[in-house]
Parts: C-alpha cells; structure tokens; sequence
C-alpha cells in the first residue's frame, strides 16, 4: 500500500462538463461513469492508494478484480465497464491540468518487440530506401509469415521451399490476388536480407512463386459523379460524426486524395492565411500544396467547430470521436465512413473500397477536359503509365487523350 501523495478532488460538474464537450456521451453513459468513477474511489481509500497513481490500464485490472471479488460478479465485467468510464475520467483530470500517468505503455509494433524484425525494417529503411509507410506493410507481411512459422512449429533455421509455398497457398485462401503477390514481394525481400546477413544458407528469395497479376489487366473502378453526390448527401451533418465523415469523403471526392493521405493531414496543414491546403503523398514523402476551396473551406470550419472534439490530444484532423479520440489510423476506417453513408443513400457496388473516390475524382476530371498531365500531378504521380492506369475508366474521352498519354 502506498499513502496517496496527491489529493485530487475536481468537482464532479467539472468533470461532466468535460466529458459533455465531447459532445458523444449521453447523460445515461454520463451517469454510468460516475458511479464507476465513484466506485474507483472507494476502493483508492479503502486500500490507501493514490487516486492518480492508479489511474491506469494496470490500475483498473486490479481494481476489477477487488471489485468483482467484493461483489461476487464476473471479473472481465468489471473491467470493460471501469475501463472506459475510468479512461474518459483519467482524460478529464488532464483536461483539468492534473498530471496523470501514461495509460498504458508506448504501443510496440512487431519491430520494436523482434529485433529480426527491427534490423530488417532498419535495412529496409538504409539500403531499399523505403518510406514509413512502406516498411509497415513489408513488416506486417513478414509478421504474419513469422507467426505462420510459429503455427507450424518451425524455426527459422528449418525454413524451406515447402514452407513458403503453403505459407503462399495460405494466404491465397483470405486474401485477393493482388494482395498475395504484394505479400510475396515484401517475403522475396525478406528471405534476401536473411540471406545477405548469413541467417539463411540457401538463397531461398528466387524461389518465392506468387499469383501473377498483370499491369493494368483491369481497369480501375470508379463510380458515376452522380452517385457520389448522393452519397455526401446522404451525410447527416447535424451530427459530430457526420461533419467529420462529410469534411473526410469531401476532401477525398474534390481532390482526389486517397485514405493515406487524408488521413494524415494535421491541422498545421491547413494555411487558413493564403488559402492552401497541404498534403503529403505517403509513398513518396513529396509535398504537395492544393487550393483551399472555398466550399471545403467552409465544411472543415463547420467540423472544427462543432465536431472535432475539442480536448483531443492529437494535431491529426480526423479522430475518433469517442476519448481518447485517437487519430483515424487505417484505411478500413475510411472504408467503414463510406460504406455507411453509400448505404444511407442506396448506393451499392462491389468496390467500395477507400480508393473509389480517387479512380472516381480522376475520371471526372477528364471528362471535364483537365489535361492528364494536370491530373497526374494533383495526384502525385511521377510516371504517365501511373495516371493512364486511372484514365482507362474515362470511356467518354478516351480516344482523345490515349495515344497521347502514351506516347
């Protein structure tokens, strides 16, 4: 038992006022964190702890499990009530200026917790010039291999050909063509690293068979401009959530940004001032400055103001709206926001991913007499075979501009 060494005692109005501003918390959901919050203090004095030390993921496991053992009732019930409510009080007691302790630990990716794999995201980083962006991909493909590994009970110094090919065959079960050979491409320079630094005898990289998918041997799909207007339509922008999803599928439909890109934005990169827009292509690292529209302009106003929550601690522009209002981080985030909005709006097409509105934001421009050139470079392509690739889907333009865009 330690003697609380800080007395913290915020007013509960103080508190609600916070979590109200939120503006996501019910008055029920509200009431239900006080009790847990009340609660969290009981236990504090009855064991002589000190409320803010406490104040942890760490913190609440304990305290479940006195509770739950106080009270004769499931353990894990406890948790996943105190663990939300406590978390949103913790955020509270920031907001308020007390100094509480680290949640939890620094999130670990697979690098930082295999040093294999942090030497390998280290050479991928010095001697393949990989971006961030791409060594997190490269890296998630080898954990999974790794963990495959694993689930057959063999250690790398075992590795053969049999296994990589069932690890190939594996993945061709869950995953999409294009995927598996992206997989196998980041496994080939896998098993050559191994190689160089003398883990793996046998130079395996050559061997890797993957799916074979040919350069454009499908157009990219796009959606009718028609039905993505119907789909911001149908965003309820009364809400919180809604502004932040419209401000999001706005951004993505008028520049053409893909779910990287959108989702990295910061506040800092909006220059209020001149009227610019800043983006930073995530493959590439190339800035890119784009006009402010004034429309747009005005939707991100609406959702600084009235759906951003205004305690997140992130310069992220587009967080969760539930504390601790994490930044959107991937790109199923942004599939999910278009699914649901394309539902409301009864739109339906088996490629609704999060890079329809880019194909689509390519495609209009054309049809709207926008050179390909202008159009490759607003979407920070280096290589007209990169633009032609979304261009394909124009059909209203395509004799014009073809021969050209090759030649």
């Amino acid at each position: 038992m330690t003697t609380p060494t800080t007395a913290i005692q915020p007013q509960r109005t103080q508190v609600v006022r916070i979590w109200r501003q939120n503006r996501c918390l019910r008055s029920s959901t509200i009431g239900v964190y006080g009790l847990w919050v009340q609660r969290f203090k009981t236990y504090c004095r009855a064991r002589e702890l000190d409320e803010v030390s406490q104040l942890t993921l760490a913190g609440v496991d304990t305290f479940a499990t006195w509770y739950a053992q106080r009270q004769g009732i499931d353990r894990n019930l406890v948790f996943e009530g105190a663990r939300s409510a406590l978390r949103a009080y913790a955020l509270a007691l920031e907001v308020l200026g007390c100094a509480t302790a680290p949640w939890e630990p620094g999130p670990e990716t697979g690098a930082r917790s295999c040093p294999l794999l942090e030497e390998f995201e280290a050479h991928l980083a010095r001697h393949r010039g990989n971006p961030p962006v791409t060594r997190n991909k490269k890296l998630a493909h080898i954990t999974a291999f790794l963990a495959f590994l694993r689930g057959r009970h063999r250690r790398m110094s075992e590795l053969d050909l049999a296994d990589i090919d069932a690890f190939i065959v594996a993945c061709r079960q869950d995953h999409a063509r294009t995927t598996v050979a992206d997989m196998a491409s980041s496994l080939r320079g896998f098993l050559r690293f191994l190689h160089v630094t003398g883990r793996l005898a046998v130079a395996l990289a050559p061997s890797v068979k993957a799916p074979i998918v040919r350069r454009g041997e499908r157009p990219l799909r796009a959606l009718p401009w028609e039905k993505v207007q119907l789909i911001l339509d149908a965003v309820d922008r009364s809400t919180a959530a809604g502004r932040r999803d419209y401000a999001l599928l706005l951004l993505m439909s008028v520049y053409g940004l893909g779910a990287g890109e959108v989702l990295d934005l910061r506040l800092d990169d909006i220059d209020w001032r001149v009227g610019i827009l800043h983006v930073t292509r995530p493959k590439t690292g190339v800035a890119v400055a784009l006009p402010l529209l004034p429309p747009v302009a005005r939707v991100l106003v609406a959702y600084l103001r009235h759906g951003r929550p205004q305690h997140a601690r992130t310069r992220r522009l587009f967080v969760s709206l539930r504390a601790p209002h994490r930044p959107l981080a991937a790109s199923s985030a942004v599939r999910h926001i278009l699914h649901k909005h394309a539902r409301a709006a009864g739109v339906s097409a088996p490629y609704l991913g999060s890079h329809v509105l880019r194909h689509t934001h390519a495609c209009r421009e054309l049809e709207l007499g926008v050179a390909p050139k202008v159009i490759g470079d607003i979407l920070g392509h280096r290589r007209p075979e990169s633009t032609s690739a979304y261009l394909r889907v124009a059909t209203e333009r395509l004799r014009d501009v073809a021969l050209a865009l090759l030649a």
